[in-house]
């Protein structure tokens, strides 16, 4: 082990679809949450071609060389691309799967040395992945960090174990539980028991944040409102991220705004990008119908109509039967799109309604002659919960066993890449 480097707090990313949170190890909250996209200058890399081969070929090379210098990541990037039409965004992460490389390796370059200003050979890096993520991925990503960036150690963690060591306090560490992680490009249901996670038994759900942004986006243009085409989805999504909340009854939610709409409807106002103009919109009934998909998907999706609690349910029943009361008794949310007001609430609420239901149906066929233990169902919700991946990250980054935990350069030097592709747990920990 680096003695130096182990010395030094460890660099935490946790690379999401929608945004990144990065920070070092023992910090309560990230340094920066940004945006997961890459805005790269097109321009070099489509010049016109040389007439002389070897001209040729020092225009290629330094065009290359040009666009690896010339790119912006998170909000600068989404500026640059709006303020220019040569800067074209990528977005390396779809559905919670690293889909370009390249970018990601841009993207890791700027969060190092642009915002966390730091040395990577001088830290262990804490990085994490989507529980469903192939081991290659691993791979290329140990590949990266030790070939590019020269890192002494590594340490990839799966992101519902991290948001379950979220929920750590000094009288509880409860590594048992079922983690409702709701990100932008992905939602997954994963149970975990002693740290572990219960592969065979996680769900995966095709409705996410980014989803609730396009519905209301849709809503608030089959209305008419007043929102310029190339700013109308992210109006969306901040009026997502303001205005919305979960509501326990849809019919009661639309006569309350129906009756009262002035204390419900919110103004809107914007500047048109292009033009600088100002333009005002309403925002009414998306307000609770962008993040009821999750309760009933069948008014946003044809594909899939399963609401969440079910979802949950389903996968619970499907684990170990001796861990299945702990589960329920341990639903832990994570994710940006869990932040919703009294979206744990309704989830509990619809989880508890179904558990019921199957104990009264169970006792009603035996005739009364066993009586069953009621289950108790609770969902954990924090005020971390945002960026719980990134904290759970962070508290075990700091804690001694890490950094036995993580494969060093000289492993990586010794067997390669394939090391990456398990990482133990934090048998200390537990």
């Amino acid at each position: 082990m680096d003695s130096s480097a182990a010395s030094r707090p460890a660099v935490v990313i946790d690379n999401g679809t929608g945004y990144t949170k990065m920070g070092f190890a023992g910090n309560v909250e990230p340094c920066y949450i940004i945006p997961t996209v890459v805005a790269v200058n097109e321009s070099f890399l489509n010049q016109p071609r040389g007439s002389g081969k070897s001209n040729n070929w020092l225009s290629q090379h330094s065009a290359g060389v040009m666009a690896d210098l010339d790119f912006f990541i998170g909000e600068e990037a989404v500026a640059r691309s709006r303020s220019s039409s040569t800067y074209n965004l990528s977005y390396p992460i779809q559905h919670g799967q690293v889909e370009n490389w390249d970018s990601m390796e841009r993207f890791w370059q700027q969060c190092i040395f642009n915002y966390l200003r730091c040395d990577p050979e001088d830290h262990y890096f804490l990085l994490t992945e989507s529980p469903l993520t192939p081991p290659e991925n691993r791979e290329y990503t140990g590949e990266i960090m030790f070939e590019t960036f020269n890192v002494p150690g590594l340490y990839i963690a799966v992101q519902p174990v991290l948001a379950l060591a979220a929920g750590y306090t000094a009288s509880k560490c409860e590594m048992t539980g079922v983690v409702v992680d709701v990100g932008d490009g992905g939602t997954h249901v994963v149970p975990v028991a002693d740290g572990y996670v219960i592969g065979s038994s996680i769900k995966s759900v095709p409705i996410a944040g980014k989803d609730v942004t396009h519905f209301i986006q849709q809503l608030m243009r089959e209305r008419g409102e007043n929102v310029p085409p190339e700013d109308s989805f992210e109006v969306a999504r901040k009026v997502k991220e303001m205005y919305c909340y979960t509501c326990s009854d849809i019919v009661k939610e639309y006569n309350k705004h129906d009756r009262e709409p002035s204390k419900y409807i919110k103004p809107w106002r914007g500047i048109k990008p292009k033009t600088g103009a100002p333009y005002s919109c309403e925002v009414g009934y998306e307000r609770f119908l962008g993040p009821e998909i999750f309760f009933n998907p069948e008014i946003y999706s044809n594909d899939f109509n399963t609401p969440l609690p079910v979802v949950i349910d389903k996968c619970i029943q499907s684990a170990p039967i001796d861990t299945r009361r702990a589960l329920y008794k341990n639903i832990v949310l994570s994710g940006g799109s869990t932040m919703f007001k009294d979206f744990h609430r309704r989830l509990q609420r619809d989880l508890k309604k179904i558990v019921d239901a199957r104990i009264l149906a169970s006792e009603a066929r035996l005739a009364g002659e066993v009586k069953t233990q009621p289950i108790e169902v609770n969902v954990v919700s924090h005020p971390i919960q945002r960026f719980a991946v990134w904290f759970g990250g962070s508290v075990l980054a700091s804690t001694p066993e890490f950094y036995a935990a993580c494969h060093t350069k000289a492993e990586y030097e010794e067997y390669g890449a394939s090391i990456c592709r398990t990482n133990p747990v934090f048998k200390g920990m537990y």
